[in-house]
This record gives C-alpha cells, structure tokens and sequence, in this order.
C-alpha cells in the first residue's frame, strides 16, 4: 500500500492509517490503511485510474455521520471530498454544490438567502453526497424534493444524472446499488420565501432536536427504518429495549431509534444489539425491521 499511497499523494492531500472512530459520529470501526483528500475533479479522475491500476478496493466517505464501520482494519483508499470539493454557486433560486459541502451550511446559507426546500437539512450532520446517497431526509421531506440533477463520475466520465434517474426512493438511491458511480455535486432547485420563516422552522426544528435526540452521545442518528404504517421507535419501545445495552453501545433512553455509543463501544457490540431488537420485534410484532444506517467493511 505504501507505493500506492506514494502515487497518489501527486494528486491528493494523504493519510495513512487513519481510524474510522476519528472519521465518523458513531466513532467505532478500525483503520484505513489510505485516506486521500483530491484538490479538485481532474487530481480525482486520476486517483480512480491508479485505484483501478492497482485493483484495490476504494470507499467515498463523508461525514460518516450514517455509517457502521466493522472493528477490523480496511485494505483500501477512502475518498473524502469535504476537505476541497466543497463549493458552492447560487443561481437565482438554484443552488450549484459540489459533494463535499455540508448540508448543514447549505441549509442556512440558503436560508440567508430567502430560498426555502432545505429546512428539514439544518439538523443533519452529513455532506450533501451522503444525503444524495442515502436520500436523506425528516420531517417528510428528503433531499429528491429538491434534486434537479446530480453530478457524477461515471463509466469514466463526468455526466449530469437527471433527478428521474437517480431511482430515489424511502433512504434509497442508485447509487447504493450502484457503487462504481461518484457522486461529485448536484443542482438543487429551491423556492423564493420568507427569511424570518424559514429561520423560524429551523429554530424550532433545532429546539425539537435538543429535546428528542441523544445529542452528547456518539450516534449515527435514527438505526431502522420506518416499516410502512408503523414508527420504528414505538416498535423498540413496545419491546421494552429503551437503556438496553450490549458491551458499549445502548439503545438510548431519550430516542430508542438511536443507538449511542456509551462505553466505548465495539461495530460488534453494536450489531449484536441491531440484530437482539430485529429479532425481538419480528417475534413480537411479525414486522422486519430493516437498518437505515450503512454497513461498511464487514463480511
């Protein structure tokens, strides 16, 4: 790995042997063995082709605020973009991001600038790749409402994906299925409102957050999906697992659709205890909970 890591420090700020507990909000998983940070898309287009020189295994990563990364190490490169790739343009009421910016900032830039569709955002802690991966979303609303077109890194070209080809879905993309696709930027379409409302919701969506969410705990924010017709945590709670606790993570007892990283805690402990409610709420209730977090580098 030291060769490769030598080839693409030419194009890209290099780490090694970075842990995944300092890469994301979980703060669980073991290292990297290359973490590289491109200045911009041409140094990006080569590090994909000494990756596929080289035949090793490559992970775009971005706040890792919705990831569960296995306790062992990684024998490949990450890609994180939230260093350099994160620009941004406003057009009227279009915004133009690049991957790396955080969704956070977007929502109160946009905020400053009287557009409205990205309030449900100001809580997340992600980049606005990651929303487009997972189809980020809250208060009914997700990150597809506003997506006119993706940027991407595709077959070896940069190409414009327009939002009907993104197959969004409830916490799902093409990309997730679709690995070998980078997402770098997307348009966003917002509409002209009123600032002191916008900010308003925000506040309050804030104050909701402060009173509801295990905030000084490490998480990667809700675990399972909401099964239709039903609220994943009314499911957890109706097992009786709020403070429930394998080695250090916790079910916690302010928000049991969150898992807390107490005690240290192992991406063993904290699947053991995903797989502990599954089971518990499939024999209870006959309903398949199913994880929103993403898993990483397990078998």
């Amino acid at each position: 790995m030291k060769d490769i890591a030598m080839k693409l420090s030419v194009y890209a700020t290099v780490e090694t042997d970075v842990s995944f507990k300092n890469m994301t909000t979980l703060r669980i998983g073991g290292n990297a063995s290359i973490v590289v940070y491109p200045s911009d898309l041409m140094a990006l287009e080569q590090i994909m082709k000494i990756i596929d020189e080289y035949h090793v295994p490559y992970k775009i990563f971005g706040k890792g605020s919705n990831i569960l990364c296995s306790d062992k190490d990684y024998k490949g490169v990450i890609i994180r973009f939230d260093r350099f790739l994160d620009k941004y343009y406003i057009d009227d009421d279009m915004i133009i991001a690049q991957a790396g910016c955080s969704i956070i900032a977007l929502s109160y830039m946009a905020m400053n600038r009287s557009l409205s569709g990205l309030e449900w955002a100001s809580g997340i802690p992600g980049t606005l790749g990651g929303c487009i991966f997972m189809n980020a979303g809250a208060y009914k609303s997700s990150i597809k409402d506003v997506i006119k077109e993706v940027f991407v890194y595709k077959d070896n070209q940069f190409v414009w994906m327009k939002n009907d080809e993104c197959d969004f879905a409830y916490r799902h993309s093409i990309f997730q299925d679709r690995k070998d696709i980078l997402i770098l930027g997307a348009k966003l379409q917002l509409t002209n409102g009123n600032k002191d409302e916008i900010r308003a919701l925000m506040e309050n969506r804030k104050e909701r957050r402060m009173a509801s969410q295990p905030l000084n705990y490490p998480s990667a924010g809700s675990v399972f999906r909401n099964p239709e017709n039903h609220q994943a945590w009314s499911l957890i709670d109706g097992i009786g697992y709020r403070g429930k606790q394998i080695g250090g993570a916790q079910v916690s007892e302010k928000h049991v659709n969150f898992i807390i990283n107490k005690d240290n805690a192992t991406g063993t402990d904290f699947l053991e205890l995903v797989s502990d409610i599954k089971e518990k709420v499939k024999d209870k209730y006959g309903i398949e909970l199913h994880m929103e977090v993403e898993k990483f580098n397990w078998e």
